[in-house]
């Protein structure tokens, strides 16, 4: 039997289709429903092309890199290669576990929409018979939300690309997507702190005496404090916890977090569950000191203003490969309430 993917002409312009991906051009010129109940089923396009070509990219047995350019056909295929394995990296970051959502947007400025509802807005009152329904009014932003473009220039000699294994050289392209998503996990950080440029910057709290003070010595983080933290965030819920390194360690050491359930579950799956109910998740790019407590339902939008993009071209006079790896990206604020800072 003879199968549609077998004789598709693959060429460069496939990249180059707006609004759609390689992958998505591929899926329209042959179908995944069209091989259901065959042994293809369950392979999308691309990873029928590399059948097509019999490149295998995994595993012990994985082809030289060479193996993609055999034919100017498969050499097409290599750009959306080096895509999907960056992505890989991306989306081992911890971006999608404080991400309410994700919007595609085709563009450069994004004007995302809020609701900014009243103590009087929030109460569910009840209507008699005929009565007019209270209103939520659901708005624009009044300034645009900017995204960033952040990629990394893949050199390499030629030596160096075409006689690797796809499989080390995937080791490779993953880490440059875990540099990209950092990148990017940076700038979420910084939108959760001081707002995405409408004036919605989290509430700021911090440890010592005074009014408008969480309770407490400054530097020292205790249990009552973080309780007292938690309490501000009615009428949403703190389930997720951005802490920086030495909070981290603070943290660890207060006994409420030395129960045995904790511990185990901690060395069962290296995931840290919190008395409190929260997420808790470590990360760098929170400043020293700082402790971004939020709901991850309502706290952050992700703007995506381009997959993963790879551009690729040679230098013959020095035979140096040269891979371009970009994403567009950026961050806004839905709900300014449902993140706040808290400072040991």
């Amino acid at each position: 039997m003879t199968y549609g993917y077998e004789n598709l002409k693959l060429e460069k312009g496939m990249y180059a289709q707006s609004g759609k991906s390689f992958s998505r051009v591929l899926e329209s010129l042959d179908p995944s429903e069209n091989y259901r109940g065959t042994a293809l089923e369950g392979l999308d396009a691309f990873q029928r092309q590399l059948k097509r070509f019999d490149i295998h990219v995994k595993g012990a047995g994985s082809d030289m890199v060479e193996k993609f350019f055999h034919t100017t056909d498969s050499a097409v295929l290599f750009p959306e290669f080096v895509s999907r394995v960056v992505r890989q990296g991306m989306e081992s970051d911890i971006l999608p576990e404080i991400t309410a959502t994700t919007t595609n947007f085709d563009g450069m400025d994004y004007r995302t929409i809020a609701s900014v509802p009243t103590d009087d807005d929030k109460a569910l009152r009840r209507v008699e018979e005929g009565a007019v329904l209270p209103m939520t009014a659901i708005r624009t932003q009044e300034n645009l939300v900017k995204l960033h473009k952040r990629g990394r220039m893949l050199v390499a000699s030629y030596e160096a690309i075409r006689f690797q294994r796809l499989d080390l050289f995937s080791v490779t392209l993953r880490q440059i997507g875990a540099y990209i998503a950092r990148m990017h996990l940076d700038d979420a950080v910084q939108v959760l702190m001081n707002g995405d440029g409408n004036n919605n910057a989290a509430d700021a709290y911090e440890i010592g005496s005074g009014s408008g003070k969480i309770s407490g010595t400054a530097g020292t983080l205790t249990y009552s404090a973080l309780l007292e933290f938690w309490s501000k965030f009615d009428p949403y819920s703190m389930n997720t916890m951005l802490v920086s390194n030495d909070v981290m360690l603070q943290m660890l050491k207060l006994s409420e977090f030395q129960n045995p359930l904790t511990g185990l579950n901690f060395q069962g799956t290296g995931t840290l569950s919190t008395p409190l109910g929260a997420k808790l998740l470590r990360t760098s790019a929170v400043p020293a000191g700082k402790l971004i407590g939020l709901d991850k339902n309502y706290a952050l939008e992700h703007i995506c203003g381009s997959e993963v993009m790879v551009e690729y071209d040679k230098l013959i006079d020095r035979q140096i490969e040269r891979a371009a790896i970009t994403s567009i990206s950026g961050f806004a604020k839905p709900y300014q309430e449902a993140s706040k800072v808290l400072t040991v």
